[in-house]
């Protein structure tokens, strides 16, 4: 792929050319990576201007219809709207069903978003691993919000909050047991809540699962942390708070303007950069060749008990240090 013709169709805006170039950095062919690396080192000049969201939400709350009906919203204020959204991997088989399109149908036939469904790959917090890259891509083409839809609430799901802006946790209206389920850390990074499906018979829950999520967060929330994340009701169905949400977003968006949203985001750059190191070293482990020719061994020792784990990871080490 030539980057300079990839430079050129993302700075005219042109989703096939940001498909394209969103494929190269997900790919894990070395010569795909070298292209990938002049390609984002070209357009980082040029990126930082959007707004970046990351919706999180148990399974079930309705993460992409509610992204549709929000972005058809921001749409129709004359945004131009990106989705990242991630759809969780097979453990077995590795397949994903990459069906985030079809349940974004208004968002996906629209000439001013691009919708891309990518499979996490297993890897933690419930994003690809190159939605950070493709985040970036996507800005590099002019446009100014970009929605991240993770897999769903988990341990590791921080790791959206370490590239985004400001993070909304959409929750059903099932009373605060839900937050119960949810990681206290999690909710410490929280920016703003929804109560999503808030229509019809459930308008009545949803008000009373507002309240009890408030008082909620308001226990597991530090109070000196300066935000207190608002939340809120909604229905992605009728259309209902959807606008008072995203004013809430706008608000912390503004909130972090004041208190420092460079420095932030100079701080994720920081961290990204040491997990890519991470990332770059286990792989270069793995490829040494005297690793290699023992590798399959030592596992199998450790997976039937006959050799402690810290063990096999030293000589595995030793393996690759000589």
């Amino acid at each position: 792929m030539d980057v300079g013709e990839l430079v050129d169709g993302l700075r005219s805006g042109d989703r096939a050319t940001l498909g394209r170039a969103i494929t190269l950095v997900e790919s894990s062919r070395a010569d795909h990576r070298e292209v990938a690396q002049q390609l984002l080192a070209e357009v980082l000049p040029e990126t930082g201007g959007a707004i970046r969201v990351g919706i999180t939400g148990v399974p079930g709350v309705g993460k992409s219809t509610f992204l549709d009906a929000l972005g058809t919203m921001l749409l129709a204020r004359g945004s131009r709207l990106a989705v990242l959204a991630v759809d969780p991997s097979s453990a077995v088989s590795g397949g994903s069903i990459l069906g985030d399109k079809t349940r974004m149908a208004n968002l996906a036939s629209h000439e001013r978003s691009f919708v891309r469904p990518s499979p996490s790959g297993g890897s933690l917090g419930g994003v690809a691993r190159k939605t950070r890259e493709s985040m970036l891509l996507c800005e590099a083409a002019g446009f100014d919000t970009v929605l991240v839809e993770t897999v769903g609430v988990g341990q590791s799901e921080t790791v959206v909050a370490e590239m985004v802006d400001s993070v909304l946790l959409l929750l059903l209206p099932g009373g605060g047991d839900e937050l119960q389920g949810i990681k206290r850390g999690i909710l410490e990074l929280i920016d703003v809540v929804a109560v999503n499906k808030a229509d019809g018979e459930a308008v009545r829950a949803a008000q009373e699962a507002r309240i009890e999520y408030e008082s909620g967060l308001r226990l597991i929330r530090p109070s000196d942390s300066g935000w207190t994340p608002p939340v809120l009701t909604c229905s992605a169905k009728t259309g209902d708070g959807l606008d008072a949400v995203w004013q809430a977003i706008q608000r912390h968006r503004l909130y972090l303007e004041e208190g420092g949203l460079e420095a932030k985001r100079q701080a994720q750059q920081l961290r990204w950069m040491w997990s890519q190191v991470e990332e770059l070293l286990l792989a270069s482990f793995r490829d040494k060749p005297k690793v290699a020719s023992v590798l399959a061994e030592v596992e199998e020792s450790v997976r039937r008990g006959r050799k402690p784990a810290i063990q096999a990871a030293q000589e595995l080490l030793k393996h690759f240090s000589s």
